[in-house]
């Protein structure tokens, strides 16, 4: 069997399938300047944007969550009216289409957007309105993407049982499941069992962020009691696993995720930026994908990491050796993944992701 190496030109082309993006960590640092300037915000720390961008950044040795997400006080900041939230989310919808990303489901936290007197509903319906007006001109451009989002509830808060409600009272007018997100240490899954438990009496979708910068028990937690369908990063389930005279041996934790297939939404960079890893050569993606786990490769943070899904591919294929073979069996297990309708789904494999790997396979080498 013939491999395909990967280039930066052929990442782009290639279709791809994103499941795990924060709005308000996907901003374009340009419209954070011109929104700034619109609402007389002073906090930035520069109006360049290229200095800005950098900025945003946050990956120095030692970067740790807290410095990662200081950038998000002033994203969210900015991102309190329907206008801006209906722009906001036009521009990542566009911007992922440009990148060749054919599906997304982007989350964001309706309750950190209510400063500027939105009611959570009216929070949610920019938003959605706001991914529709940018899939019609991702289409004018040519390019073809699905957005459906998530409704994220902060774990260290108390409205996880209302944010579910909402999630499934906008069910068919975009939104695709339900999240948790916020600090893992010292705030358990297991605190919002009733608004999970709500999702799943009304037979709807949820994913947890579980398995990032805390261990197993959160991982544990959010599979066992939550029933997570998806877990958030959970890259430490690489704590479940133990290499023993040159073979590893997954714990019953471990083995019971691979066996269940259930999907690590892993995002490489965006640990190493916030200290959950030590580098990307050294990330336990490599072993996961390995030891045929259900990976999937996102983004978290496109500003706070400053990269693309593109780029993602490109620097994770770099450090692990991956081929055209390897980006189609991670974009497939995203698209397997998703909180869609299975018809839907297998149509989106059928006819737009599988003909598009097939197509790059048939070019000549570059």
């Amino acid at each position: 069997m013939t491999t395909t190496p990967l280039t930066l030109d052929l990442i782009r082309r290639a279709p791809k399938v994103l499941l795990h993006e924060h709005l308000d960590g996907g901003l374009r640092p340009e419209t954070v300047l011109e929104l700034a300037r619109e609402v007389g915000y002073r906090g930035l720390p520069t109006d360049d944007p290229d200095e800005l961008r950098r900025w945003f950044v946050v990956d120095t040795p030692g970067s740790d969550l807290v410095g990662y997400l200081e950038g998000f006080a002033h994203t969210t900041a900015l991102m309190q009216t329907r206008d801006q939230l209906e722009r906001v989310a036009a521009e990542c919808a566009i911007d992922l289409a440009r990148d060749g990303v054919v599906y997304a489901e982007v989350r964001f936290a309706p309750e950190l957007h209510l400063a500027g007197g939105l009611t959570l509903p009216e929070v949610v319906h920019a938003v959605v309105d706001g991914f529709s007006l940018g899939t019609k001109e991702a289409a004018n451009e040519g390019h073809r993407i699905v957005v459906r989002t998530l409704l994220s509830a902060m774990r260290q808060a108390t409205l996880s049982e209302t944010i579910a409600q909402l999630a499934i009272d906008f069910r068919d007018e975009g939104v695709c499941g339900f999240d948790i997100a916020g600090p893992e240490d010292g705030f358990p899954p297991t605190k919002h069992l009733r608004a999970f438990h709500l999702i799943q009496r009304e037979d709807f979708h949820l994913t947890i962020h579980a398995g990032e910068a805390f261990g197993l028990p959160s991982i544990w937690e959010a599979v066992q009691f939550c029933n997570a369908e998806r877990l958030g990063h959970g890259v430490r389930i690489v704590d479940d696993i133990h290499e023993v005279d040159g073979h590893y041996q997954l714990g019953r934790l471990a083995n019971y995720v691979r066996d269940r297939r259930i999907p690590l939404e892993v995002c490489p960079t965006s640990n190493v930026h916030t200290g959950a890893a030590a580098s990307i050569a050294t990330h336990p993606i490599g072993l996961l994908k390995r030891l045929r786990f259900r990976v999937t490769l996102n983004t978290d943070n496109r500003l706070m990491s400053g990269i693309k899904l593109s780029s993602e591919f490109a620097t994770c294929a770099a450090a692990f050796g991956w081929d055209l073979a390897d980006m189609e069996w991670l974009t497939l297990n995203a698209a397997k993944s998703a909180f869609y309708e299975f018809d839907t789904r297998l149509a989106m494999i059928n006819t737009v992701i599988k003909p598009g790997y097939a197509a790059l396979r048939e070019l000549p080498a570059q």
